[in-house]
């Protein structure tokens, strides 16, 4: 009984040490796998292989890529739209063409798959050193976090002034939808929180990470590339508010966090989601399965953002139905069911993606338990115990 009081405590501790931080992870779930390792041992111990990989490799930096933007500048990031392609029938293949749902080799000469691999070790070190206490995992973090936004020789600018470019057209500069090329730094930035209890997280580090999202922010919020995406009415659109959010809450700005997550239920929600559940917009996709969870784990960033704070934008619902309640239920149907159940194209990745709409079910049934989400997924999800899934996110 002790030892149960005791492991509680602990949960509780931890719980609220970190309640304030992490925003799309949930700090009790976090807190309780902390507690208790053993009842998720095989995700742990894959944790910890990834972090040891991670030990291994070399922080990428937006000075390697071989093209150089149209600013002159290589500290300026810069990507090219992913479904894009030289066009057959020119000689220089210029301008490219769309494919969609087909991505580009080419985006590996570039940034994004560099800022990708960056944020992926700095979230998984992160993780390491919160569930190991381990002082190298962090230390490594942050060698990830000075090479890509705090060395002035290595660091990247903090804008997207040249995100998703499309060889041949708008002059070599980029596009709003570019900005969902940075959608990682929100995963990565709970895990920056975990961080900060460590030898390695020093007052400069703090400071660097805090001026550089804070011109950041000022970034998103006013210049012209990056109203194109706040403007944009898919899940573009939707996922900007995400970043804005995320990152205004890292640098203190919390006021302009609370009116983004007021906002969002009639800004977002409510006009890219039907009284049926359908997302239009997504569904008109050649990846229609795909783009649907994507928007939906999305919404469901920003429902955790909300409950950080104390609001709720999750039970949020029109007079004519249009919720996230609406768009999971959508979504249930197709479930455990081969592809050809399926009314709308999804050329790729069909099992990869019922998966990840399980995922969503089990993050769904923290903010409603009675709707039997978890059930649901229990019985179609095929997510390995090694998944750290399983580590971060409310499912009990």
């Amino acid at each position: 009984m002790k030892k149960v009081w005791l492991t509680c405590l602990c949960c509780l501790y931890a719980g609220w040490l970190f309640a304030q931080q992490t925003r799309v992870y949930s700090p009790e779930r976090l807190a309780k796998i902390k507690a208790e390792p053993a009842t998720h041992s095989k995700a742990v111990r894959s944790l910890l292989s990834q972090a040891d990989k991670a030990l291994k490799s070399t922080p990428p930096s937006v000075m390697e890529k071989t093209m150089i933007p149209a600013s002159g500048d290589k500290h300026d990031y810069m990507s090219m739209g992913p479904y894009w392609w030289p066009d057959p029938n020119k000689e220089d293949g210029l301008p490219y063409i769309r494919k969609d749902g087909e991505r580009n080799p080419e985006l590996d000469k570039l940034d994004r798959n560099k800022l990708g691999r960056m944020a992926k070790a700095v979230t998984t070190l992160g993780l390491g050193y919160y569930f190991s206490d381990n002082e190298k995992y962090a230390h490594k973090a942050v060698d990830f976090l000075n090479v890509w936004f705090l060395d002035p020789d290595t660091r990247m600018n903090p804008n997207l002034i040249y995100g998703q470019t499309i060889p041949g057209r708008n002059n070599g500069l980029g596009r709003g939808e570019g900005v969902i090329d940075t959608y990682a730094f929100v995963e990565m930035l709970d895990a920056v929180e975990l961080l900060k209890n460590s030898r390695a997280w020093t007052p400069e580090v703090e400071a660097g990470m805090q001026s550089w999202f804070a011109a950041f922010v000022e970034w998103l919020t006013t210049h012209p590339v990056a109203i194109q995406e706040k403007q944009a009415k898919n899940n573009h659109g939707l996922a900007y508010d995400v970043q804005v959010a995320r990152y205004a809450l890292f640098t203190g700005k919390e006021e302009l966090a609370r009116s983004i997550v007021a906002e969002f239920p009639e800004t977002r929600l409510f006009k890219q989601i039907e009284p049926d559940g359908k997302q239009p917009l997504e569904l008109a996709r050649t990846t229609a399965l795909g783009y649907t969870v994507f928007n939906l784990t999305h919404m469901l960033d920003m429902a955790s953002i909300a409950r950080s704070l104390g609001m709720d934008i999750y039970h949020a619902t029109s007079e004519d139905g249009r919720s996230m309640t609406a768009a999971i239920g959508f979504l249930i149907p197709y479930l455990g069911k081969p592809q050809s159940a399926f009314p709308y194209q999804q050329i790729k990745e069909w099992d990869e993606k019922q998966n990840e709409g399980c995922w969503v079910l089990r993050r769904a049934a923290k903010y409603d338990p009675a709707a039997g989400y978890s059930q649901i997924a229990a019985t179609y999800d095929k997510t390995s115990p090694s998944s750290r899934s399983w580590l971060l996110y409310d499912i009990d």
